[in-house]
């Protein structure tokens, strides 16, 4: 590439993209002012900026901060996984998580269709249930067919999924308690039942350190099957709407990326100077790409969704927790 040909897209992306990352920044100064989800501040503000999407300056940096920004944040999740983590908590407990994942995406897709939502939205919302909340609903629309209502629909199941992992976050700590759980069980069903990774993490320290840690490591496990979904995902849209039978599409190169950076994470090789700052970079990144996904999204669209959509979420809430809990019951 030409420095001339560098520049000429430098500055047919930066306008859009400063205004993303703008939003962004703001929305991490206003978390840490008053609380709250960092993803539902950038939503929000994101959907107040809407009416300059359609600028011919601002256009082109919101569409890539939506979809290249998106792609490089969920690939840096790998850093948050290795492969020893997994091994340690022991493969019962792991075959609780995977089940919960599984379990979750198709009996939260086929109520989802069954209470007549389209197939974006039901796999959307049940992926983003079953696996790590709004980053599973990012990546998987980046692979799902391009169209204005799949943004929509991915802005949906973000503010969904927050909305009830911080619900989650509250009220389950106080469940396990009434149960007697101890600590290991309690972090188990924590991070085998909650959407979003940071409230997986606030509910289980809210128990004790054992339990906070328990939990994020199910969770990390619950993360770890974000490849395999997405790829199947990938398979089965392309499948369907393909006429002429062709092949399959090609693994992401995202997902690729994930699981080399989990597999180099895995090797203890990589020096804490080099993955910690990833590891933030990820979360930052993926909030910039929700601020951009916000600033595509129309807020007069959101306010006639109907109650459909939002029963759909609560449905697979709860049969994610359902299963976790039965799953429990049965090993103890």
């Amino acid at each position: 590439m030409s420095a001339n040909s560098l520049t000429q897209g430098v500055l047919r992306f930066a306008p859009g993209t400063l205004l993303a990352v703008g939003v962004a920044a703001f929305s991490y100064a206003l978390s840490g002012a008053v609380g709250g989800p960092v993803m539902v501040y950038a939503l929000i503000i994101g959907m107040a900026c809407h009416g300059v999407m359609d600028h011919p300056r601002i256009k082109p940096g919101i569409e890539f901060s939506g979809r290249r920004i998106l792609r490089i944040g969920v690939a840096l999740l790998g850093l948050r996984i290795t492969l020893g983590e997994v091994q340690a908590l022991g493969w019962g407990t792991a075959l609780i998580a995977v089940g919960s994942v599984a379990v979750t995406l198709v009996g939260g897709y086929w109520f989802a269709r069954w209470v007549g939502l389209s197939r974006t939205f039901s796999i959307l919302t049940a992926g983003a249930v079953a696996i790590c909340g709004a980053s599973a609903a990012l990546a998987i629309a980046a692979v799902l067919p391009r169209s204005d209502s799949t943004d929509k629909q991915a802005i949906l199941a973000v503010v969904g999924v927050n909305a009830l992992s911080t619900v989650a976050m509250v009220a389950y700590p106080v469940f396990t308690q009434s149960l007697g759980w101890g600590d290991v069980a309690a972090g188990i069903f924590l991070g085998a039942s909650i959407h979003d990774v940071a409230q997986v993490v606030g509910a289980g320290y809210i128990i004790s350190p054992l339990a906070g840690e328990t939990a994020t490591l199910v969770k990390l496990i619950r993360v770890a099957c974000l490849v395999p979904a997405v790829a199947v995902i990938a398979w089965m849209f392309h499948r369907r709407n393909d006429q002429a039978g062709g092949k399959p599409p090609p693994l992401p190169l995202f997902l690729i990326a994930f699981v080399v950076l989990v597999a180099l994470n895995s090797t203890g090789l990589l020096p804490d100077l080099i993955v910690d700052p990833l590891r933030r970079a990820s979360g930052i990144l993926l909030v910039v790409a929700v601020a951009a996904l916000g600033v595509k999204t129309s807020l007069r669209g959101l306010v006639t969704v109907g109650v459909a959509p939002i029963g759909a979420m609560v449905a697979q809430t709860l049969i994610i927790a359902v299963y976790a809990f039965a799953a429990l019951v049965l090993v103890s």
